[in-house]
C-alpha cells in the first residue's frame, strides 16, 4: 500500500462508520434540566442585589457558575421585548411578537370583557399564528417529568410561556384551561398533564365569586376541582405543599388573586420560592428518565416597575437562594451534575442605573456619598440623589428636593426617574446568563436568546 493511499482509505472507512455531520441526531449530555429566570433581573439589578447581599466584593451564588454569556433581548417586532416573548424564545427556539405566548406568525389581540367585568372572551382570529412547541412540551413528550413554577401568577407570561399557546398574554382564563387534561380548551402536547404547577392567581381556576373583588371564571367551572379529578394533589399553602406525597402529580396554588407577595412582606402560608423548588425537585427528580423544570423569581420585574429597588434586590436575593437550594439538591442526587445542567438568566433588563461616586461600602440604596470625606454628594443644583436610579417612571418631580438616608433606606421609597412616564418600562440591553452542569461549557460569548433554546434542547438530545 502507498503512503498517499492510506489516509483517503482512512477517511473512506470513517465515513462509513459515521453517520453525516448534516444527519447526525444530537446526543444527549443532560438527563435532568432546571431553568432559572429572573423576570427582568438585567445587570445593574445583578450589581445591587450582590451590593446589598453580600458587599462589593462577594458574590450571588449563581454568579459563581462557571459558564456565562451574553444575550440579546429585542423580540420580532420591537427592540425592547415584554416578557411573553422573550421567555417564548427560550423556550421555543423563534422570536417572537410582544405580547404573544408561545406562537410563531401570531399578532396579539386582546382578550375582550365578559358580563362580569374580567377580560375572558378571547379575541384571538382563526388563523393567527401556529403553536410553536416548547422545551417542556418536548420533555413531556420524551416521557421526562416536567414542572413549571413561580412567584407571579401561574397564568402570568413567564410561566405561560412554558405550557401554553395563545396570542395575548392577558388571556389568563384561556391560559388556565389549558393545564387541565381532559378538559375544554386543554393543550394536548402536555401529554397527561404538567407534573408539578405551583404560583398565584387561583381566581383564574375557580368559578366568578362576586364577594371576591368580582374575579373569576364566567364559565363557572373549577378547574382546581378537575385537577384533583384527574389525580394531581392540589394545594393552597406552604403546609399542604410540604405534605404533598410522592408519586402524584402537583399544582399549588398560594394567592386566592394575583400574584404571591414581596418577599419582604411575605405572609403566613405562602412558601419562598426556595421550599417551592426544593418540593418541585423532590416530585420530578424520581422518574429515571429525568425530568424539566422551570423556576421563576418574577416579582423582580414587578418591583422594577414599581421603581421600588429594595423590594427588586430582596426578590433577586429570594431568588438566588432557591437557585443555590436546586444546586444542593442537586448536587446530593447527582455529584458532579454529571446528568444535570442549570441555567440562570432573565428575560429583559429595566432602565435602573448605578450612578455617581460613591465611596466603596456605601449600601447600595443610600445616597451616593463621596470617597473622600463621606458626605452626600449634591447635584448641579446642590440636592442629593441615591446611588440607585430610573431612567423613566412616575417619580420625577419637577422641582428636586434633598433626599435623606432614612427616606431613602425606607421600605417604601420610589426611586427618582429621568423621563416621566406612568410607569417604568422595560430596558433593551443584554442580560447575562450563567451556566453549570452537564453540556453548561457551551453557553459562551454573545448569542440570541433563541440559541438557548436550541442548546437545551441538544443537551437534552432532541
Amino acid at each position: 500500500m502507498t503512503p498517499s493511499r492510506f489516509p483517503l482509505l482512512l477517511l473512506a472507512a470513517a465515513c462509513a462508520l459515521a453517520p453525516s455531520l448534516a444527519g447526525a441526531a444530537p446526543q444527549p449530555v443532560a438527563k435532568n434540566i432546571i431553568f432559572f429566570l429572573g423576570d427582568g433581573m438585567g445587570p445593574t439589578t445583578i450589581t445591587a442585589a450582590r451590593i446589598d447581599r453580600y458587599k462589593e466584593e462577594g458574590l450571588l451564588h449563581f454568579e459563581r457558575m462557571p459558564h456565562s454569556a451574553r444575550i440579546k433581548t429585542y423580540s420580532n417586532d420591537a427592540q425592547t421585548t415584554d416578557s411573553a416573548p422573550s421567555m417564548g424564545a427560550y423556550m421555543t427556539g423563534i422570536k417572537i411578537n410582544n405580547d404573544v405566548i408561545s406562537m410563531a406568525d401570531a399578532k396579539p389581540f386582546a382578550p375582550r370583557k365578559d358580563a362580569n367585568g374580567n377580560a375572558s372572551i378571547d379575541a384571538c382570529p382563526a388563523g393567527n399564528g401556529r403553536a410553536a412547541a416548547t422545551i417542556l412540551e418536548l420533555a413531556k413528550a420524551a416521557g421526562k417529568s416536567v414542572g413549571s413554577i413561580t412567584t407571579t401568577e401561574l397564568t402570568h407570561a413567564t410561566p405561560a410561556s412554558t405550557f401554553s399557546h395563545v396570542c395575548e398574554r392577558d388571556m389568563a382564563y384561556q391560559i388556565a384551561a389549558q393545564v387541565v387534561p381532559g378538559g375544554a380548551g386543554f393543550n394536548p402536547a402536555l401529554k397527561d398533564g404538567v407534573d408539578v404547577l405551583m404560583g398565584g392567581g387561583r381566581n383564574h381556576f375557580t368559578p366568578f365569586d362576586p364577594a371576591r373583588n368580582r374575579l373569576g371564571r364566567a364559565d363557572g367551572r373549577d378547574l382546581m376541582a378537575e385537577l384533583a379529578a384527574q389525580g394531581y394533589t392540589v394545594a393552597a399553602n406552604a403546609d399542604q405543599m410540604q405534605a404533598a406525597p410522592g408519586g402524584k402529580k402537583f399544582v399549588g396554588i398560594y394567592s386566592d388573586v394575583s400574584h404571591l407577595d414581596y418577599a419582604l412582606a411575605r405572609r403566613a402560608g405562602q412558601p419562598p420560592l426556595a421550599q417551592m423548588t426544593a418540593k418541585a425537585i423532590d416530585l420530578l427528580a424520581p422518574n429515571p428518565k429525568g425530568f424539566f423544570l422551570m423556576v421563576e423569581g418574577g416579582k423582580i420585574d414587578h418591583a422594577l416597575h414599581d421603581t421600588n429597588i429594595k423590594n427588586a434586590l430582596a426578590e433577586t436575593v429570594d431568588f438566588d437562594d432557591a437557585i443555590k437550594t436546586a444546586l444542593d439538591k442537586m448536587e446530593a442526587l447527582d455529584p458532579g451534575l454529571r446528568n444535570t445542567l442549570l441555567v440562570v438568566t432573565a428575560d429583559h433588563d429595566h432602565t435602573i442605573v448605578m450612578n455617581g461616586y460613591a465611596k466603596r461600602g456605601n449600601p447600595i440604596l443610600d445616597l451616593v456619598r463621596n470617597v473622600d470625606d463621606g458626605a452626600p454628594a449634591r447635584d448641579a443644583d446642590g440636592k442629593t440623589f441615591t446611588t440607585l436610579v430610573f431612567g423613566n417612571g412616575p417619580n420625577r418631580p419637577h422641582q428636586r428636593l434633598d433626599v435623606d438616608s432614612a427616606t431613602a433606606l425606607g421600605d417604601a421609597y420610589h426611586q427618582e426617574t429621568g423621563v416621566r412616564l406612568k410607569g417604568e418600562t422595560h430596558g433593551g440591553g443584554d442580560v447575562k446568563l450563567f451556566a453549570t452542569g452537564a453540556g453548561a461549557g457551551v453557553f459562551k460569548g454573545t448569542m440570541e436568546n433563541t440559541k438557548v433554546f436550541h442548546l437545551m434542547k441538544a443537551a437534552f438530545g432532541f
